[in-house]
């Protein structure tokens, strides 16, 4: 249970400062209103995934014996959790220009969550076949998983909202930049584990 824990902790935190269109609307909801506002567009995920994890775990129950395709799905997750590594390695920081921003709602925060690609791609590519392993175990790991998972994503933003309240110039500071860096060193190790999950399914080693 301690591993899915870890592997849902390093996720949500990773998820969670990542620059991205949820984490846009919550800076900019905190910086045109104030921390409530941004506070609640970091609820977004927590409204709309559900559906996209039902389905995605249903798809993939319906697969379970074909490990040619479990394979490839789980090296399709290596990919995307590398990218996301790359990514937080590179961040220099994330710019906001209000002048060209609206105010934001909660119902735009769950409408760009629910429209990015992102949340499908993570869900059927990584979160889905964790969970699926994760039920194997017992019950309690794949709920280890979820609720840390989406406790760190959620509370990630809900922590920037907050520091963003009281200072405009977090996001471009070395202790974002150092922490990103970091969780992309992390996610690089977790897409290694990935990699080498898929290639047992295609028994390549």
């Amino acid at each position: 249970m301690i591993h899915f824990l870890t592997i849902g902790t390093v996720l949500g935190l990773s998820a969670g400062f990542a620059p991205g269109p949820l984490l846009t609307l919550v800076i900019s909801e905190t910086l045109q209103h104030d921390i409530k506002s941004g506070v609640k567009v970091a609820l977004a995920p927590i409204i709309t995934d559900l559906p996209i994890i039902i389905l995605t775990l249903f798809i993939l129950s319906k697969l379970s014996n074909f490990h040619n395709i479990l394979g490839t799905i789980s090296l399709a997750g290596g990919l995307f959790i590398l990218s996301m590594g790359y990514k937080s390695m590179r961040t220099k920081g994330v710019e906001i220009n209000l002048q060209e921003m609206r105010p934001k709602s909660l119902t735009k925060g769950v409408l760009a969550n629910a429209l990015s690609p992102h949340p499908y791609l993570f869900w059927f590519s990584v979160g889905a076949p964790t969970m699926t392993k994760a039920m194997l175990l017992n019950v309690s790991a794949p709920l280890a998983f979820i609720i840390s998972f989406y406790t760190f994503l959620v509370g990630s933003k809900i922590v920037l909202a907050i520091l963003i309240g009281k200072s405009k110039s977090l996001l471009s500071g070395n202790a974002y930049i150092f922490t990103m860096r970091f969780l992309g060193l992390v996610l690089c190790g977790l897409a290694v584990v990935l990699f080498h999950d898929g290639l047992k399914l295609l028994a390549i080693i």
